[in-house]
C-alpha cells in the first residue's frame, strides 16, 4: 500500500477466531470483479477455511438474498440504487460448493450489504467467545466493507485479507484497502493468515 510499510506477520488465537466469508455465492462470484476474478477470491477463501478448520477456528459463511417479491431488499431513493432481487436467477444466493461447507460451519443469511444488521451474527460470535474476525469475500467495498465497519463499532479485532476479496472496480477495492481497512483492523495476505493458522 502506498506510503504504508508492508506488514506480513500476524498472530491470533484460532480458538477465538472466526473466518467470515462474505457473499461467495453463485450469483456474486459470477460477476466481473477487479483486481481479482471471483474464482481467485474463492480459491484464497478456501485456503483460509481449510487452515481455519484444521486450527479449530470457526468458519462463518454469509450469503445475501431477498424474499421472492423483493420487498425486504433495501430500496430507498438513491442515484445508483441497487435493484430489487426478485428477478434473480434460481440459485443466485446459493453458496459456491468450493467452500466445502461442513457441519460445524455457521451460515448467515442477510438482506443487505452488511452481515450484522437483522441477523444473529453478533450473538453467535459473542456466545462462542470469538473476538477476532478474518474477513474476505465479494465485494470489497460493499459487503465486506459494510460488515467490517459494523464489526469495528462492536469492538471486534479484524484481519482483512487483501487477496481474498475483490471489488466492483479496482479503484474502489484499492480505496478500501488503502484508506478504510487500516483504520478498522489489520490488512494481510492469504499467505500470512494461512501461516498464522498453521503455527
Amino acid at each position: 500500500m502506498p506510503g504504508r510499510p508492508i506488514v506480513t506477520d500476524v498472530q491470533f488465537d484460532p480458538h477465538r477466531t472466526a473466518v467470515v466469508v462474505i457473499d461467495l455465492q453463485q450469483g456474486v462470484v459470477a460477476m466481473e470483479t477487479r483486481p481479482h476474478a471471483g474464482s481467485a477470491v474463492v480459491a484464497n477463501a478456501v485456503r483460509l477455511l481449510r487452515s481455519a478448520r484444521r486450527a479449530g477456528a470457526q468458519p462463518i459463511l454469509v450469503h445475501v438474498g431477498a424474499s421472492p417479491d423483493g420487498a425486504d431488499w433495501p430500496s430507498p431513493p438513491a442515484d445508483a440504487g441497487a435493484q430489487r432481487s426478485a428477478a434473480r436467477a434460481p440459485g443466485w444466493s446459493d453458496l459456491v460448493p468450493e467452500l466445502e461447507r461442513s457441519q460445524g460451519d455457521l451460515v448467515v443469511f442477510k438482506r443487505q450489504w452488511g452481515a450484522f444488521y437483522g441477523t444473529d451474527l453478533d450473538l453467535q460470535l459473542r456466545r462462542r467467545g470469538l473476538g477476532t474476525l478474518v474477513m474476505c469475500g465479494i465485494a470489497t467495498e460493499f459487503g465486506v466493507e459494510s460488515t467490517a465497519r459494523d464489526a469495528y463499532e462492536r469492538g471486534y479485532r479484524q484481519i482483512l485479507v487483501s487477496d481474498a476479496m475483490s471489488g466492483v472496480t479496482e479503484q474502489s477495492h484499492s480505496n478500501a484497502l488503502e484508506r478504510i481497512f487500516p483504520r478498522l483492523g489489520q490488512v494481510r495476505t492469504t499467505d500470512a493468515v494461512a501461516a498464522a493458522f498453521e503455527r
